[in-house]
This record gives structure tokens, C-alpha cells and sequence, in this order.
């Protein structure tokens, strides 16, 4: 009966006929152009990664500096907070009379002082302004307070206020004659007018305004007379 020969591991390694393993189908050793090729590819895409990059930051640069200049040249121009205009067009005296009065007033007088007032808005949003003053003077001496009250102007708008007040006669009369009045003189009042308000622009730009106008006023009292209206008026605005 026939054995079977057994033969150590070491000369199964020795023995030449034995055939060596098959290579892995799916392994395949890169050629030179193929490793080129696949190195361009890649420098390729790096490049266009690396610009699409580029081009997205310039473009929100680019975005930015002109949102940047948009925004300078409507500040400078369309939103900027330019200073409302203040006017006063006309004084009138009405009902205006003179008697006899006591001992230290010898000349009692009496009317109402109306005066015509503008006040123009150049802004782009609306102006609000608060209670206003008004205060004549005559020689010196406080003839007359006038109120105005709270208001808001649109934009590029005006609005005209009167304002009404009763003339202090025991303030005027010792300051005057019965001649003067009868037969007719120039009068020289004066008035100090103060308006504070703000301008908001889209919440973004915002201003306090303090506005005080100072007038000279020229009265013209004609004879037997009892309405005048002023013969010149100077006013003089600041801004704050």
C-alpha cells in the first residue's frame, strides 16, 4: 500500500516548481502618464477653487465699497440735516385805542398784537417742534408773551403760525404820549422768538434743532388809526 510522502514547510518554499501567487486583478501599477495626468487634474482644481475664491471675495469687497459710497453721498446730500427756515412775515396792532389813564400811567393804551410767523422745513423726513415763545419788547420793556403750540412741519414743507397776544398796557403807556398817538409816530418793537424740535431721517440720522430769531420791527401808527400793520420787518435766525 502506498504511503504518501510528506515534505517539510522550508522545501515547499525551496522548491522551484511550485507556481507563484497570482497578482490582485484590480491592482495596477500607475504609469508615469497616468500620474501626470492625475496631477494636473488636481492643479486644476486647486486653481479653480483658489479663483472662484478670489472672485467672491472681490465681489463682496466690491459690494461693500459701494453700499459704502452709496450711503456717503446720501449723507452728504439727500439725508443730511439741513436747518429749517424761520420768518417772521408780518406784525399787525388791532383794536388799538388810547385814554386817560391814573396819575402815573397818564395814557392808558390798548390792542392786540398779531404776528404772522413762517416756518420751513428743507429736510427730507419731517421736522417736530415743541411749545414755542415769542416776546416783544418795546424800549426795552416787555410789552407782550405769545405761545405757539407743538406741531411737526413735512418735509420740504412750511407752515405759518399766528400767534396772538395782549398788548401790557401799564408796560407801554408810560413809555408814550397822547400826541404820538394821535397824530401818528413809528414804533420800534422788537421780539425774540425760540423753537426747539428734531429731524429723524429713517431713524438713522437724527438732530436736535434749537432755533432763536431775533426781529426789529417798524410800526407805523397813523392818525386816527385803529389797526396797523408793521412798515419793516428785520429778523435775524441761528441754528443750534
Amino acid at each position: 500500500m502506498a504511503t504518501a510522502t510528506t515534505r517539510p514547510a522550508a522545501a515547499w518554499k525551496e522548491d522551484p516548481t511550485r507556481p507563484f501567487a497570482a497578482a490582485s486583478p484590480s491592482v495596477y501599477p500607475a504609469t508615469d502618464e497616468e500620474a501626470a495626468t492625475t496631477s494636473r487634474w488636481r492643479s486644476m482644481q486647486y486653481l479653480r477653487k483658489r479663483q472662484c475664491l478670489i472672485g467672491c471675495c472681490g465681489c463682496c469687497a466690491t459690494t461693500v465699497v459701494l453700499v459704502g459710497i452709496v450711503i456717503l453721498v446720501l449723507a452728504l446730500t439727500v439725508f443730511k440735516v439741513k436747518n429749517p427756515e424761520l420768518t417772521m412775515n408780518r406784525v399787525t396792532l388791532e383794536g388799538l385805542g388810547s385814554d386817560l389813564g391814573t396819575a402815573q400811567h397818564p395814557v392808558s393804551v390798548n390792542a392786540t398784537l398779531s404776528a404772522d410767523i413762517s416756518l420751513r422745513n428743507p429736510n427730507v423726513a419731517s421736522f417736530k417742534f415743541d411749545r414755542s415763545e415769542t416776546d416783544f419788547y418795546y424800549l426795552g420793556e416787555t410789552v407782550g408773551v405769545a405761545y405757539a403750540p407743538e406741531g411737526e412741519v413735512d418735509a420740504e414743507r412750511t407752515v405759518r403760525m399766528n400767534v396772538t397776544l395782549d398788548v401790557l398796557a401799564d408796560r407801554i403807556s408810560p413809555k408814550v404820549n397822547t400826541s404820538e398817538i394821535i397824530f401818528g409816530q413809528d414804533y420800534n418793537l422788537t421780539s425774540y422768538t425760540e423753537i426747539t424740535g428734531r429731524v429723524n431721517v429713517l431713524g438713522i440720522y437724527k438732530r436736535e434743532l434749537d432755533i432763536k430769531m431775533n426781529c426789529s420791527i417798524i410800526l407805523e401808527v397813523g392818525a386816527l388809526s385803529s389797526t396797523v400793520q408793521s412798515k419793516s420787518t428785520s429778523c435775524v435766525a441761528n441754528v443750534s
